[in-house]
C-alpha cells in the first residue's frame, strides 16, 4: 500500500485563544516497503501529520489517502505505536499483543499463537505469561511492536516510541526495528527528535520547520539498505557521509530554528 499526504494543513481552533496553525501545506508520500522518518524541532507539526494519517484528526485543508482511498479514521491498515506504550496492565505480555486478534474475532489457540510467533520476533520469547509492570521500557515497547504487528497492518505509524528509552536500549531497539522492516516489509512513517537516527534508519528522511510545520528539506538515504546487507550499524554509524549529513542538518534545523524565534521577536514587536 501507498499513502499520500497532499497538500496537508491544520489549524487548532480554540475558544479562548487564537487559531494555531499547526501544520502547513505538507506533501509526502509513504511508498509500499518504504521507511520515511520526519525530524524536526518540538512543535513542528510531526505529531499533527502522524495523526491525520493515522485517522484520528481531519485535516483542515488537503487529504490523507492510502491506495487512492481517502482516510476518513483508524483502519486496520495503518498500525500505530507510540512513544509512552498503551499497553494494559491487568493483562499478560501474550494477551495484549493479542488483543487485536481477539478484537477481529480470532479463536484463542489462533490468536496465541500469532501472538507467540511476533513475541519471538521481537526477542521476548520466554515472556508471554510475565505483567507488562515486571518488563523494562525497553521490553514493552517491543510487545507495543508485536501487538501492531499482530493484525498485520500494511503501514506502521511511530511517534517516536524510543525517546524515552536510554542510549544503550534506543540502539538495541533501532537495529530491531530495522530487522522488523526488513524481515516485515511494512512501509513505515516514523517520528523521532535525533538526527542520528533519523539517518540510520531512514530510506527517506524529511526535515520539518518550527510551527508552522512545512517540510523544508528531503534526503534519499540508503544507510538502513547498508545496514541490512552489512550487519554492522556502528560501522554505518562512523561513515564519513553519515558524519557529513548528519552535521548538515543539524545546521539546517539550529538555523530554522533562529529565524523562527526572530520572526516572532519581529511579530511581538510590531
Amino acid at each position: 500500500m501507498t499513502l499520500i499526504v497532499s497538500n496537508a494543513s491544520v489549524t487548532y481552533e480554540s475558544k479562548d485563544s487564537p487559531p494555531v496553525l499547526a501544520l502547513a501545506d505538507a506533501s509526502l508520500t509513504i511508498p509500499r516497503q518504504g521507511f520515511v522518518v520526519a525530524l524536526g524541532a518540538s512543535g513542528c507539526g510531526k505529531t499533527t501529520l502522524l495523526n491525520a494519517m493515522a485517522g484520528f484528526l481531519s485535516l483542515t485543508a488537503g487529504s490523507v489517502t492510502v491506495d487512492d482511498v481517502p482516510v476518513t479514521g483508524p483502519g486496520p491498515d495503518r498500525g500505530v505505536v507510540f512513544q509512552k506504550d498503551t499497553l494494559y496492565p491487568w493483562l499478560s505480555v501474550l494477551d495484549n499483543v493479542a488483543f487485536g486478534l481477539k478484537l477481529a474475532g480470532l479463536d484463542r489457540p489462533k490468536r496465541e499463537a500469532k501472538a507467540r510467533e511476533l513475541l519471538a520476533l521481537v526477542g521476548l520469547e520466554g515472556f508471554e505469561k510475565s505483567a507488562t509492570y515486571q518488563l523494562s521500557g525497553g521490553m514493552r515497547q517491543r510487545v507495543s511492536l508485536a501487538r501492531a504487528l499482530a493484525t498485520n497492518p500494511e503501514i506502521l505509524l511511530m511517534d517516536e516510541p524510543l525517546g524515552a528509552l536510554d542510549s544503550l536500549t534506543r540502539e538495541t531497539m533501532q537495529e530491531l526495528i530495522v530487522d522488523l522492516w526488513a524481515s516485515t516489509r511494512k512501509s513505515i512513517f516514523f517520528i523521532t527528535h535525533s538526527i542520528e537516527e533519523a539517518l540510520f534508519l531512514g530510506t527517506e528522511v524529511v526535515v520539518m520547520s518550527p510551527r508552522p510545520g512545512r517540510i523544508i528539506r528531503r534526503y534519499t538515504l540508503d544507510f538502513v539498505h547498508r545496514t541490512v546487507a552489512s550487519r554492522d550499524a556502528a560501522r554505518v554509524k562512523s561513515d564519513p557521509e553519515f558524519i557529513a549529513l548528519r552535521e548538515e542538518i543539524r545546521n539546517l534545523i539550529h538555523q530554522t530554528g533562529a529565524e523562527s524565534d526572530g520572526r516572532h521577536l519581529l511579530a511581538r514587536a510590531g
